[in-house]
């Protein structure tokens, strides 16, 4: 198998492995907290970061990007973790994690607005798309229900308002750190961040019980391992690999996601779900066709 072939491997595992992060923080959350749980996980994924992909010394970053990005990632990871932790259901959960994947279309967005990414008109129903989803997700099982679309979202603000910041600050930090990252890649440094902070409100919380079983610890190193390794798989997968069969392929995370999810969780979606999470997927597809359509033209011209 050629090294470009096997780059391209990795990087589709490192899909795998993010798209099982909804069900696994859940997982570990029911057993040592909301914010407990997410403290562990990512002490230990930062272990496996600091293993996998390594430490660079901070003399070698941008300061711009030290501080844009230490800010805007740990921002981000804090409201993804702790939206899937306060969820009050597995279901709300899985709910909360398809609102996190609206980052793909804010993200393409805020590259065409920001950093004049070229796109062409499918841009508008690609975004349409994307939120009517979201709307047909989080109305149950009527599917676009604006009534239960609102009473879902009144039983949990924080949650699904927590999810839905994560999704515009990670388009923000890839926005940002695309144009003053210089080539470097602080996520070792981020991870580490993004620990200390959540034991500092462990802490100013007064703690809280965490119940370390087997069952707890086994969830612990599955959902660390998926976060630090999918990071390091996905570098090494953008890089050396096939960078349009990965970024297609990532598109697909949501639907994947919410599969994976009701399986740990087991919690069953009804059909009104999937159809939601399809259009998620479609109008991610969409936003991406917009801009690709550009490249393509230019090339033939």
């Amino acid at each position: 198998m050629k090294n470009t072939n096997k780059a391209t491997l990795i990087g589709l595992v490192a899909i795998l492995l993010w798209s099982s992060i909804v069900g696994l923080i859940r997982s570990v959350s029911e057993h040592l907290g909301p914010t407990g749980g997410a403290a562990m996980m990512y002490s230990v994924a930062s272990v496996f970061l600091l293993l996998s992909v390594g430490y660079v010394k901070l003399s070698e970053f941008p300061r711009r990007y030290l501080i844009w990005g230490s800010l805007l990632f740990v921002t981000y990871e804090l409201c993804l973790a702790l939206s899937i932790g306060y969820a009050n259901t597995a279901r709300q959960a899985i709910e909360v994690g398809m609102v996190n994947y609206l980052w793909p279309t804010f993200t393409i967005v805020a590259a065409i607005l920001f950093n004049r990414q070229k796109s062409n008109f499918l841009i508008v129903p690609g975004f349409v798309l994307s939120i009517v989803g979201i709307c047909w997700v989080l109305g149950g099982e009527q599917g676009l229900d604006l009534a239960g679309m609102l009473a879902n979202v009144r039983d949990n603000p924080l949650s699904y308002g927590l999810a839905f910041a994560g999704a515009l600050l990670w388009a923000a930090y890839c926005t940002v750190t695309a144009r003053i990252a210089g080539g470097k890649n602080g996520v070792t440094l981020f991870f580490i961040l993004v620990s200390v902070t959540l034991w500092i409100k462990y802490l100013l919380e007064g703690g809280g019980h965490m119940e370390f079983s087997v069952e707890a610890i086994v969830y612990l190193v599955l959902a660390a391992g998926a976060m630090g390794f999918g990071y390091g798989a996905w570098n090494v997968g953008i890089l050396h690999g096939n960078v349009t069969i990965l970024a297609g392929a990532s598109y697909f995370i949501p639907v994947f996601s919410a599969a994976l999810s009701t399986i740990l969780l087991r919690a069953p979606l009804s059909l009104a779900f999937w159809q939601g999470a399809a259009m998620v997927c479609g109008g991610a597809i969409l936003c991406w066709l917009a801009t690709r359509a550009k490249r393509v033209l230019q090339v033939a011209d």
